[in-house]
């Protein structure tokens, strides 16, 4: 028979002991952080084990190690303590006021592009609803709509996204940008072709990003490597390094407006068919959406371009 924690036996004081202890390595100092007796610290840890079923420490001269079984509790521990954060923001939103509360992610195109002036739009026509929006990258913010840690997402389309109910919501132009002193810019070609671009080197987003992912299958497909010779987390640091001559980029041409004018950048725009992506918005598969994530997730529908 399969083996079940009774949820009487688990209360948050013992699973934030664990988290502490599995994060610091050390029953004292997860004790002390959670302002335990040793005794009573080890007495829940063993009872806690002992309702799971399983071994979750590994316990050495070395210190407090996970089991794998350890891992999944941690895992899911830690999404308890999220989603009662939430619960305790959204009751206080309540008591000051606020009447919802709606947890949004973005990529960074979506967010800089076309994000501000429709949340503008939205929270005018709804002052007691408050948007949480969180800048991710694409596939994350997939994984955060699947968990429950996102109500409502925006991403690229080429983001694998199962478990998603995912519908249109903008189209993005993807261009290149090199120094002026690039060859590519002193060349005075408007337009180019990504395979011809290959044979410069290339600034570019880190591996989780959409955008790289997109950029490395178009390499991939016209034979020729994909020279990366620095990588950064956001499109800024991108333009600054670009700007610094360490090679060229792909970016968000709407995205990167302020920069592009700032840093004096070359903009060339790319002849392929996919450097016109669309943005998709969308919602966990069968979850019971908020009243607020609703009309949230419908505004950015009646917003959403061609």
């Amino acid at each position: 028979m399969a083996h079940s924690i009774n949820p009487a036996r688990v209360d948050f004081v013992t699973l934030r002991l664990f988290c502490a202890v599995a994060q610091s390595g050390s029953i004292t100092k997860g004790a002390q952080a959670c302002h335990l007796a040793l005794s009573a610290a080890s007495r829940r840890l063993s009872d806690f084990e002992a309702a799971a079923g399983s071994k979750l420490l590994e316990r050495s001269a070395q210190g407090i190690a996970l089991t794998p079984a350890g891992h999944v509790a941690m895992q899911h521990a830690m999404r308890l303590f999220q989603g009662f954060e939430q619960f305790s923001n959204e009751l206080n939103d309540y008591s000051s006021g606020v009447r919802g509360h709606v947890r949004l992610w973005a990529n960074m195109s979506a967010l800089t592009e076309f994000l501000p002036a429709t949340l503008a739009t939205f929270l005018g026509q709804h002052p007691d609803i408050r948007v949480e929006v969180e800048e991710q990258l694409s596939g994350d913010i997939v994984r955060a709509l699947v968990d429950g840690l996102a109500d409502v997402g925006v991403f690229a389309e080429n983001t694998p996204a199962y478990g998603l109910d995912v519908a249109p919501f903008q189209t993005d132009e993807l261009v290149v940008l090199c120094a002026k002193q690039h060859p590519l810019a002193r060349s005075r070609a408007k337009q180019v072709g990504f395979k011809a671009c290959l044979a410069h080197e290339f600034v570019g987003l880190n591996r989780s990003s959409s955008l790289l992912e997109l950029t490395s299958r178009a390499a991939e497909q016209a034979g020729i490597p994909m020279r990366l010779r620095v990588q950064v987390r956001s499109f800024d640091a991108m333009c600054h390094m670009i700007a610094a001559n360490l090679g060229i980029g792909v970016v968000p041409l709407a995205a990167c407006k302020a920069q592009v004018a700032a840093l004096d950048l070359k903009v060339v725009r790319l002849s392929d068919a996919w450097a016109t992506r669309r943005l998709l918005m969308a919602t966990k598969t069968g979850a019971v959406l908020s009243p607020a994530a609703q009309l949230l997730a419908a505004h950015l529908l009646r917003q959403a371009g061609p």
